[in-house]
């Protein structure tokens, strides 16, 4: 995106994470394009390190987007080996605090989304404050074909759809576009792709000069009761996601998912 800048921003650069920090604007690039962004404990740290030098700088917006064709497309699985992994100690300890600090930064953040928002991505992507999706892009919550539990605070944000529709996406798996997650009330503006950059750029260029101080103490009302919820949510999703990774049908639906081939749940 063509936004101006003081300081470079390498987007070809191999870490998982590029970011820029200016006066008035700083960037945070999910940059793994060759596994559609999907995220790995790297990144997460690598993450976490920008979101402490975007903090120093006390920009105005933060802008969350991701290089190449999607956003994020969940987490990496490619090296999962679910009978030594801990799942409910990798939310706990890395992912869950990630969720919670870019929802409690004390900045204004804008997620710019594209492509493949899923898994770990609609974590991101739904824990800032604004949401602008490409009408293409593509929400849901695949876990249920590995057998797994919804995260990254998933059953928070999908109270808004209402309990029934959100149960449909969450047992379906089945994906939404970018109108749909707009109309569903997930994202707050939705543009065609053919426009995605400029409406960034200019909804973006809107934020960063409005009364930031007026904007971050309605932030931090609306968290008062939005915080402590999603805290309560990712400790459930934790608990909950430990225990199914103990089941023959987590173990199942990994290997297939590795494997690509469908599935043979036994509900064990």
């Amino acid at each position: 995106m063509a936004f101006e800048r003081s300081l470079p921003l390498d987007l070809t650069t191999d870490e998982p994470v590029a970011f820029g920090v200016d006066v008035d604007l700083a960037e945070l690039w999910l940059n793994r394009p060759a596994r559609l962004n999907a995220s790995s404990d790297e990144m997460v740290r690598a993450i976490d390190l920008a979101l402490d030098a975007i903090a120093e700088r006390s920009p105005r917006v933060l802008v969350v987007g991701g290089v190449g064709r999607a956003f994020c497309a969940g987490r990496d699985l490619s090296d999962a080996h679910p009978e030594d992994e801990d799942a409910e100690a990798i939310l706990a300890d890395v992912y869950n605090p990630l969720i919670l600090r870019l929802a409690s930064l004390d900045v204004i953040t804008v997620a710019a989304v594209h492509g493949a928002v899923l898994g770990t991505g609609l974590g991101f992507a739904l824990a800032c404050d604004l949401v602008i999706a490409a009408s293409s892009s593509r929400w849901g919550s695949p876990f249920a074909r590995i057998g797994a539990v919804l995260d990254s605070g998933g059953h928070y944000f999908f109270r808004r759809l209402g309990h029934q529709r959100a149960m449909d996406l969450i047992l379906l798996g089945e994906l939404i576009d970018g109108s749909d997650a707009f109309k569903y009330g997930l994202v707050s503006r939705v543009v065609d792709e053919e426009h995605f950059e400029e409406e960034v750029e200019l909804y973006v260029q809107r934020v960063a000069h409005g009364p930031t101080q007026a904007f971050l103490a309605s932030k931090r009302i609306l968290n008062r009761e939005r915080i402590p919820a999603l805290a309560e949510v990712l400790a459930m999703e934790a608990e909950a996601q430990g225990g199914c990774a103990r089941t023959l049908d987590y173990a199942t639906g990994l290997r297939s998912f590795v494997e690509h081939q469908e599935p043979r749940f036994e509900g064990l």
